[in-house]
C-alpha cells in the first residue's frame, strides 16, 4: 500500500524524472476473516476514543502559528510557507476573539477573484495591501459558502471531536479555551483528522489488526462508477472522480477545487493511467511566485515549479484493508490515497481522510458497519466523499 509514484515534471524538458514505483508491503494482519470481529475492533476504537481528551492527541511538542486578521495575504502566506503549514488560525486583535481559519480553499478563492476580476498588475499590487479580514467579503462576492467557524474545548473527548468534523465536511478543528481571569479567548491548538487517525494508529494497535476487510468491501472512498451520466460532452469514463491530464490548464483544475470542495485532483495520461496528483498546496507555489493571472500556464508546466521534496503520490489497491491503511498513517505523513487497479496503475478511485474517519466513527451497529454501506452503494460514488475542508 505504501507505493508511491515519483513527482513528474514536464515532458518538454530533461528534468523529467521516470515513473517508478516501490513495491507494496506484504501484508502480516491475522488471516482472521470474521465480520464480528471486524465490528468490535471498530466500536473498541471508538471506546478509546470517548475516553480520551484532544489533549491526549498532542504531539509531545508543537508550534501553533495564529495570524492577525489585519496582516496582509502576501505576508500570511509567506509565514505560512516559512513554516510548513498550510492552515493557521485567525485572531481579531481589535476584539480580542478568535475569527476562524485561514486555508488553501481561502487562497483558491482568492484567486478566482484575481483572475476574473482584475489584470495581472492590478492583483500582484492588490495582494500587497489585501488584508485577511476581507477575506470572507471575496467569498460573498463568488457565492460561495462562508465557513463555519467551528471550535471545540480541548477537554472534549476526541469522539466528539471526530464527529464534528464528520458532521461539517471539515479538515481540521480549532480548539479554544479561556482565560480564568479575563475570560478572554485562548487558542490552545488544532486538531485535524490526520492527527486524529494517527492517534488511532498509535493507540489501537491491536484493533487495528482486526480490520482486515477491503477498502472497495467496506465502500471507503470514491469509485469510478460502471454507469457513468451523459453529458454535452459526452460521458465521463472517470465519474464522479475530477481528473486533469498534464495539458490541462491550472486555472480549469483550480475551479475544480473551489466548485467540488476537494484538495486534489489525479493527472492521468490518455490510458486512465495515475502519473501525478496536483494540490491545493500546489497552488501556494504559483501565489507565491506571484502567478496571480498567470493560471492558463499547463499542469506539466506548473509541475517544474513545485518543491523537489514532494513526497509523491500515495498509491493502494481496492484489495487493501482499512488496517494497512492505518499502520501506513502511523509510519508517514498521507492526505489522501489513489486507488489503482492493473500493473499500469489505472485510476480507480480516491480515499480521503476524510473517508476513513466518517467510515471509523460511523454509527454502524454490529454487523452493520459493511450491510449499511452495502444498502447505499450510491454513496460511495459521490462527489462529496471526495471531501476534505489540510492538511
Amino acid at each position: 500500500m505504501n507505493a508511491t509514484l515519483s513527482p513528474t515534471q514536464s515532458p518538454k524538458t530533461s528534468k523529467r524524472k521516470s515513473l517508478t514505483r516501490r513495491g507494496r508491503s506484504v501484508s502480516h494482519l491475522p488471516p482472521v476473516q470474521s465480520l464480528e470481529a471486524h465490528d468490535a475492533a471498530l466500536y473498541a476504537i471508538r471506546n478509546v476514543l470517548k475516553g480520551r481528551t484532544c489533549y491526549d492527541a498532542f504531539p509531545v511538542s508543537f508550534r501553533l502559528i495564529v495570524l492577525d486578521t489585519k496582516l496582509n495575504v502576501k505576508k500570511a502566506l509567506q509565514c505560512l510557507l516559512l513554516n510548513g503549514v498550510v492552515s493557521a488560525p485567525l485572531w481579531n486583535s481589535e476584539k480580542s476573539k478568535f475569527a476562524g481559519m485561514l486555508t488553501v480553499l481561502d487562497i483558491i478563492h482568492l484567486i478566482q477573484y484575481y483572475y476574473h476580476n482584475l489584470n495581472y498588475e492590478a492583483a500582484a499590487a492588490d495582494v500587497e495591501t489585501f488584508r485577511l479580514e476581507l477575506l470572507r467579503d471575496i467569498e460573498k462576492s463568488l457565492g460561495v459558502a462562508t465557513p463555519p467557524m467551528l471550535r471545540e474545548h480541548p477537554s472534549s473527548t476526541l469522539y466528539d471531536a471526530a464527529k464534528l468534523l464528520i458532521q461539517t465536511h471539515a479538515r481540521r478543528l480549532p480548539l479554544l479555551d479561556y482565560d480564568t481571569e479575563t475570560g478572554q479567548e485562548l487558542i490552545v491548538s488544532v486538531l485535524t483528522q490526520y492527527r486524529l487517525l494517527k492517534f488511532i494508529s498509535i493507540n489501537c494497535t491491536r484493533e487495528i489488526q482486526q480490520l482486515h476487510l477491503s477498502l472497495r468491501k467496506l465502500r471507503i472512498g470514491t469509485y469510478v462508477s460502471q454507469t457513468p451520466p451523459e453529458t454535452p460532452e459526452g460521458p465521463n469514463p472517470y465519474w464522479p472522480i475530477a481528473t486533469a491530464t498534464l495539458n490541462t490548464p491550472v486555472f480549469d483544475v483550480v475551479h475544480m477545487f473551489s466548485e467540488r470542495a476537494i484538495s486534489a485532483v489525479p493527472i492521468i495520461n490518455d490510458d486512465g493511467v495515475v502519473v501525478d496528483l496536483y494540490e491545493t498546496v500546489d497552488v501556494i507555489t504559483l501565489v507565491r511566485l506571484g502567478a496571480y493571472q498567470a493560471l492558463d500556464l499547463t499542469i506539466s508546466e506548473a509541475l517544474n515549479q513545485r518543491s523537489p521534496d514532494f513526497p509523491g503520490v500515495v498509491i493502494c489497491t481496492a484489495g487493501d484493508s482499512l488496517g494497512t491503511l492505518l499502520q501506513l498513517i502511523k509510519k508517514r505523513r498521507v492526505h489522501r490515497l489513489v486507488v489503482v487497479e492493473g500493473e499500469k496503475g489505472r485510476l480507480l478511485g480516491v480515499i480521503t481522510l476524510s473517508d476513513v474517519l466518517r467510515y471509523v466513527i460511523g454509527g454502524g451497529g454490529i454487523g452493520g458497519a459493511v450491510a449499511s454501506n452495502e444498502e447505499t452503494s450510491a454513496s460511495a460514488e459521490k462527489v462529496s466523499s471526495l471531501e476534505e475542508t489540510s492538511s
